[in-house]
């Protein structure tokens, strides 16, 4: 087929509003054609350039140049140019962001880490009709969305994954202590530890007890709250805490200070990236010899030690490229990349924004460093939940899969 008519059937096709499928599908081209590049094409990336959520934005942002990097800068054919905006911390600066990347003529968005920011830029996306594969965020609240998709997880679900493992682990008469910042996200996580653990008659007869969201907690910022679960009679059988970063340092080496001797459960933001680092204090160190003595147990959607072809492939990359194994946030972002290649290749040579959404329901089945996972009916990934413990893996401590908890989604 010449250039020509194939244009004008792309044209043809584009009218009766199949033409992704159908480019994508082929159309009679060489191979010579085939492996031309398609027409550039710019991907907005939405992440925090600083404040508490910085670290997870630097994690995203890898996480997606990686993909790029080991696929010669290309999505679906495509070279591309990643173009960064700021998130901020509130629905304004969100709406900022996705207002700038719009005039920039952008083919999708992709990032956000807050919740209350995707909260806040819902309807601006869906009015734009836009695609945007959001790589952390994933609030409860986001329903019924027709341009926003998710490969992250839904914020119930690392709760509803432990909630389920605790009923089945803990006596019924056992006192569970629970802590978490304050703030929507929270009240998500122990919603899904609600649903997952009162069942059968359990109850959690424990009232959550919210922390004030400090960016960096000083020193005996939690002491109080500590105290007031630990002085009641009996103690806490086990701690179930929702926090990260710098938060979850601290209310670790604090829950210890207090003379908690006792199993500790979260979701595994609590201890992805740098966190085991800084509460590691040495081979003859308290902490370590309490993590290691009463356990510090996860439910994620990832470890960097999954034994599948492609984790050894990505996590290999990604610890050549910055010397850290990857976290979630990481292959959160690598599968949103992965994700736009398929839609993107789908479409094939004159992608729109709205093409690349209706593609991105057909992409079927995902090869993810996490396992194969796939988009369900809400747009999120239906995918499996691992158990992890802290444990040494050489001389450091490390979070290691020792079960599969569920598959949710």
């Amino acid at each position: 087929m010449s250039q020509m008519n194939r244009r004008r059937a792309l044209q043809l096709l584009a009218a009766l509003g199949t033409t992704g499928l159908a480019a994508g599908c082929g159309s009679g081209t060489d191979s010579a054609d085939e492996a031309k590049p398609g027409s550039p094409i710019k991907i907005g990336l939405i992440v925090p350039g600083s404040g508490p959520n910085k670290f997870i934005g630097d994690e995203i942002t890898n996480g997606f140049q990686l993909f790029l990097n080991l696929n010669e800068g290309q999505l679906g054919g495509h070279p591309v140019t990643l173009v960064p905006a700021e998130e901020g911390d509130t629905a304004k600066t969100g709406q900022a962001a996705v207002d700038g990347l719009l005039k920039e003529g952008v083919l999708a968005l992709t990032g956000v880490v807050s919740s209350a920011v995707m909260t806040g830029i819902r309807d601006a996306v869906e009015q734009a009709r836009v695609p945007l594969i959001g790589s952390n965020a994933s609030p409860i609240s986001l329903q019924s969305v027709v341009y926003i998709w998710r490969t992250s997880y839904v914020l119930d679900e690392p709760g509803e994954a432990l909630g389920q493992y605790l009923r089945q682990t803990l006596d019924d008469s056992s006192r569970i202590a629970i802590f978490a910042t304050q703030g929507q996200s929270s009240r998500d996580v122990i919603d899904g530890l609600r649903r997952g653990y009162e069942q059968g008659g359990r109850r959690l007869t424990e009232e959550p007890i919210f922390t004030t969201d400090f960016a960096n907690p000083g020193k005996g910022v939690y002491t109080g709250s500590i105290r007031k679960a630990l002085d009641r009679r009996p103690g806490p059988d086990a701690v179930f805490c929702h926090y990260s970063g710098a938060q979850a340092v601290q209310f670790i080496k604090q829950l210890y200070a207090q003379g908690y001797q006792g199993p500790i459960y979260a979701p595994g933001f609590l201890t992805e990236g740098a966190v085991l680092g800084q509460l590691d204090d040495g081979e003859k160190g308290e902490e370590r010899a309490l993590i290691e003595k009463y356990g510090i147990q996860t439910a994620l959607n990832y470890s960097a030690d999954l034994n599948n072809t492609a984790n050894r492939v990505f996590a290999s990359a990604y610890r050549k490229t910055h010397n850290v194994s990857p976290t979630t946030y990481a292959m959160a972002s690598y599968d949103a990349a992965q994700v736009l290649d398929k839609a993107i290749r789908l479409v094939g040579e004159n992608p729109t924004p709205q093409q690349v959404n209706l593609a991105l329901g057909k992409i079927g089945q995902i090869d993810s460093p996490r396992g194969a996972w796939q988009f369900n009916q809400p747009r999120t990934p239906q995918q499996k939940w691992y158990l992890r413990r802290v444990e040494l893996d050489g001389r450091m401590l490390s979070n290691v899969v020792i079960s599969e908890l569920a598959t949710l989604g």
